[in-house]
């Protein structure tokens, strides 16, 4: 598997990116990483990110014939992903304010010997839903600000205002760990 995973890297890193009106088995090879990658980022579970990738090609499939003439078919992509993940999130809330008796875990304990991964891992999830979708797309995945909100359905300057919040927040959260 690990082997697989590489070598579609491999030949992500030497495809130019999908070309438009493409077929879409050359498209999921050459996104679905990526997208995976990112889905992680954002959400924190290899799981939800793998179901969240699945969903988002199988409604990207559905369309294809308008998707593949599109300009940036990948922006569609990455915004029916996210737009999907905010459908979960929104869900997930309403059925926590029906059922009362719902309540919220205590927080994960934290382990001394955390590699910084994982520290940037945990601060990520710290922050709203908006502010992780911003800096993740901008800062990890190097999306400039009108291809993040072209996917994230907002105004360019909101992505930037946002990964500006995210990166005060994290540096805040990082120091904190530090001391």
């Amino acid at each position: 598997m690990k082997e697989r995973v590489k070598e579609l890297a491999i030949h992500r890193e030497e495809a130019a990116g999908p070309t438009p009106g493409g077929g879409f088995e050359d498209f999921f090879r050459a996104e679905h990483v990526r997208l995976q990658q990112a889905l992680y980022v954002v959400t924190g579970s290899d799981q939800e990110a793998q179901d969240l990738m699945q969903e988002a090609f199988l409604r990207v499939w559905e369309r294809w014939d308008r998707v593949r003439v599109m300009v940036e078919p990948t922006g569609y992509l990455y915004r029916t992903a996210m737009n999907t993940f905010r459908s979960r999130l929104r869900r997930g809330a309403r059925a926590a304010r029906s059922l009362a008796r719902l309540r919220p875990g205590p927080a994960s304990q934290e382990f001394g010997g955390a590699d910084q991964r994982d520290a940037v891992a945990r601060a990520l999830k710290s922050l709203s839903e908006r502010q992780r979708a911003a800096i993740v797309l901008t800062e990890l995945l190097d999306f400039d600000s009108a291809e993040a909100a072209s996917m994230l359905g907002v105004r360019p300057s909101t992505v930037r205002n946002l990964a500006a919040q995210a990166r005060k927040a994290l540096e805040r959260i990082m120091e904190v760990r530090d001391e």
